[in-house]
């Protein structure tokens, strides 16, 4: 998993002016996915029943952290994807923690599948079952309006499926990746991972991804398709308190 020399590799984390996969929920929240944007402040979100991802700004300050807990409201909770901690004011309660990688396109193999079939709106009851038994991260009723959701049908059944999450510019995130456990190790989430990965290519744009650090057969499935990794980073979800002074 090492990375080519920064100066030669235009996806490499930066130092200098921000990449768009250094901060890819802003970036696509100020680019590509504004129209579905909710703000208040600096403060950038999706609806939250599309995806439960938030953006602060760099450097979160006081009035940031009061517009966040008026735009979420006492006891609500949000999730923030990020390179480092950061660190909320006393009282904010911590509901999960999980370190991350970012892997984007290094050569994918990308090819349209001829058994993939488009998912849509009509297909989310069997979307949410099928995320309810494989836990692939956060699914909700809307996210399939994020686009580029594909599955494949054995006996009418949906038995697997991959899409798109987060959009920053001149990339696409590809998301919701799972298989019916009794229909594992056929080669059915590569398949479609490759499928989504060539509707980005058709665009324009780069392929990338998310997996949890300590998911090695992800990330071995990933690699051997042709991503690499890019960065580690960091998944943490927050509760506003009750009372916020």
């Amino acid at each position: 998993m090492t990375a080519a020399h920064p100066a030669l590799d235009p996806h490499a984390p930066t130092t200098s002016a921000p990449h768009p996969l250094d901060r890819p929920t802003r970036s696509a929240l100020t680019g590509p996915q504004a129209h579905l944007a909710e703000r208040r402040g600096r403060l950038l979100r999706f609806p939250v029943d599309v995806s439960p991802w938030l953006a602060l700004p760099e450097d979160p300050q006081a009035g940031d952290w009061a517009d966040l807990a008026a735009l979420v409201g006492p006891g609500g909770t949000f999730a923030l994807a990020a390179t480092t901690d950061v660190t909320p004011p006393a009282g904010w309660a911590e509901t999960f923690r999980v370190p991350g990688v970012q892997l984007v396109d290094d050569g994918v193999r990308a090819a349209f599948d001829e058994e993939a079939v488009r998912l849509g709106p009509a297909d989310v009851p069997e979307m949410l079952d099928l995320v309810e038994r494989t836990r692939p991260g956060p699914f909700l009723t809307r996210t399939v309006e994020l686009g580029g959701y594909v599955g494949i049908r054995r006996g009418g059944a949906l038995v697997a499926m991959a899409g798109e999450r987060l959009r920053p510019e001149g990339y696409a995130e590809i998301s919701g990746v799972c298989t019916d456990p009794a229909h594992r190790g056929q080669g059915l989430a590569g398949r479609l991972v490759l499928a989504v990965s060539a509707g980005i290519r058709a665009r324009g744009e780069v392929p990338f991804l998310h997996t949890g650090a300590d998911n090695t057969g992800a990330i071995g499935l990933y690699e051997s398709l042709g991503f690499r990794l890019r960065r580690e980073v960091l998944f943490f979800g927050l509760e506003v308190p009750r009372t916020v002074s």
